[in-house]
């Protein structure tokens, strides 16, 4: 065998996890199985993957090729003679891509059903807070009228006489690693494994029949825009006595009129007039708790941050909560009253004239304080 690195010929890391290898391994397996990849180099390519394989998904074995390389595995090995766990039910996975199988299924055996997904729309407090919403989607269920056998109520479903039950009929072909059998859907009865002579009225052979479905949901506190929230069992239903899928809500959270969040913060742009930035002031900041008493002290500069502690958003999973960031701009009147002006004027004389350039401008300070 190659003396490449395992990882090397996986196309991996060193750190990798199982859930990563085993992704590359069927990647890489499905690309170079000589029964879809005719090149010369196919098989002994398709050895070293199952080699490299067989080592990294064996704990035991990766441990002992890390420290000491391939030659601290000994008589250990890494062929497909040494696979061992779900090494099988990755080959089950990877042939039916190529129309085969090992055996060992059966299209007649329970199979979960579809996962299905719907848009929730929330306004910015609920999803700061937390709602019970009710939702109303639709899906398929089992006919209430044939009880899911397809049939009219009377009669019932026969064994399909072609494929003897099993949905499917089958090739055997004998490859290098054994014996495997090429499957495809039964073309009397397409995969079902019983034929029907009396449809069922109602859901036309199908055994299924859409339905409009309400149900109220518990959306938690601190969710955003995007999250995804499972519910386990509410999709479509399983063939065969298998379980049903799950329903995936994705979450679009509707923008605030005042209010922006950055993680877990909420920002608020507030103006003030140049009298409270010069003199200070007390003033009234709008919260989505409710209004909360500030102090502007004098000499306030456009682009200051105020923090009001545990006014944000609530953690996902935990108790407390982010903070709301007041940034207050000094708002500069564009009309002005003829006593507003004099004052104005008066005030621009005892000043003087003199202008101070400025290291940093005003977007660099927003940028520090927001610790951008």
């Amino acid at each position: 065998m190659s003396d490449q690195d395992y990882y090397d010929i996986l196309g991996v890391g060193r750190n990798a996890g199982d859930d990563e290898i085993k992704a590359a391994f069927r990647k890489l397996a499905r690309q170079y199985h000589p029964d879809v990849n005719k090149e010369d180099h196919a098989e002994e390519k398709f050895k070293e993957i199952n080699e490299a394989y067989g080592v990294l998904s064996d704990r035991e074995k990766r441990a002992r090729y890390d420290r000491y390389g391939k030659a601290g595995l000994g008589g250990m090995g890494g062929g497909p003679q040494d696979f061992t766990g779900d090494f099988s039910d990755i080959f089950e996975d990877l042939f039916s891509g190529f129309g085969f199988s090992t055996g060992r299924r059966s299209r007649r055996g329970p199979r979960r059903g579809r996962d299905l997904q719907m848009q929730v729309t929330l306004t910015f407090e609920e999803a700061v807070f937390g709602v019970e919403k009710e939702i109303e989607f639709s899906r398929d269920e089992t006919c209430s009228r044939c009880n899911g056998n397809g049939a009219e109520p009377g009669t019932t479903p026969v064994k399909c006489a072609t494929c003897g039950g099993q949905g499917e009929v089958r090739q055997v072909r004998q490859t290098f690693l054994g014996q495997m059998v090429q499957t495809a859907p039964c073309p009397t009865c397409n995969g079902r494994g019983e034929t029907i002579s009396s449809p069922c009225t109602t859901c036309r052979g199908s055994g299924l029949e859409r339905k409009k479905v309400k149900k109220k949901v518990q959306i938690p506190a601190g969710v955003d825009g995007g999250t995804q929230i499972r519910l386990a069992g509410e999709g479509a239903p399983g063939e065969n006595g298998g379980p049903s899928g799950s329903l995936f809500l994705v979450l679009d959270v509707r923008a605030h009129k005042f209010f922006k969040r950055r993680d877990n913060d909420i920002l608020l742009n507030l103006d003030i007039n140049v009298a409270q930035a010069v003199l200070g002031a007390e003033i009234e900041v709008p919260t989505l708790d409710g209004d909360e008493k500030l102090k502007i002290p004098s000499g306030t500069q456009p682009g200051k941050v105020f923090t009001l502690r545990g006014k944000g958003v609530p953690y996902l999973r935990r108790k407390d909560r982010g903070n709301q960031l007041v940034i207050v701009n000094v708002a500069i009147p564009t009309k002005l009253t003829k006593e507003q002006k004099e004052l104005f004027e008066q005030l621009a004389e005892s000043l003087g004239t003199t202008v101070n350039p400025q290291e940093k401008g005003f977007l660099d300070w927003l940028n520090e304080a927001l610790g951008g």
